[in-house]
Order: C-alpha cells, then sequence, then structure tokens
C-alpha cells in the first residue's frame, strides 16, 4: 500500500494532552503522502479544493462533514463559489496529530474518485 492508502485506511483515536503532537519533522514526512496540503504559518494543516459549482463545494463540504462525525475529528471548513478549505489541527494536543493526517488522507482519497 502507499502512504496515503495507509493513512487512509488508519482511525482517529481520542488524544489528550501534548504528548500526542506530532513535532515539524514528523508532519513534514506526512506531507509527502498528501498532495496539494500544506502546513501554514499558524502550524494547521489545510488544503484548497476547487470545484466548477458552488453545489459541487456544498457536496463536498456534506461528504467532509459526514467523515469527521465518523471519525470524531472535525476541521475548520471555509467554503466559498466553487472552493472549499479544509483545515486540521487537534486542538486537545494543542497543534497537529496523526488524525489530523489520517482525516486529510480519507479526504484526499475521496476527492480522487
Amino acid at each position: 500500500m502507499s502512504g496515503l492508502q495507509d493513512l487512509a485506511a488508519d482511525r482517529c483515536r481520542p488524544l489528550r494532552g501534548t504528548e500526542h503532537a506530532i513535532d515539524r519533522t514528523q508532519a513534514t514526512q506526512l506531507l509527502v503522502d498528501l498532495p496539494g496540503w500544506q502546513i501554514d504559518a499558524t502550524g494547521v494543516l489545510c488544503k484548497e479544493f476547487s470545484f466548477d459549482t458552488y453545489t459541487g463545494a456544498i457536496l463536498f463540504v456534506n461528504i467532509v462533514a459526514g467523515l469527521a462525525e465518523r471519525e470524531n475529528h472535525h476541521p475548520d471548513l471555509e467554503v466559498g463559489y466553487g472552493r472549499v478549505i479544509v483545515r486540521y489541527s487537534t486542538h486537545d494536543v494543542g497543534g497537529l496529530s496523526r488524525n489530523d493526517f489520517v482525516c486529510a488522507a480519507k479526504i484526499e482519497a475521496l476527492a480522487r474518485i
């Protein structure tokens, strides 16, 4: 399996405490498997997805919302005409966790269908 498939096959786990935060080196290694995703200046994992229509963007948001509920790990979503920005961080660890990358991989896998 590829790194993306491995991440997408994983499940989110309840995490609390800074000991579960991943450092910049680990995050950079995980980013290799997530094309187009980046860590912004605030330390948040994010990607902008483009769509031909507003309806397409809203359908995508609904799919991401369902995934977020199933994984109990919720992103910040910004919706505009034909675009959605997805932002992940794990508030309970004070930064990024593996859960952020697992959910990003699941979204990436869905976006490729």
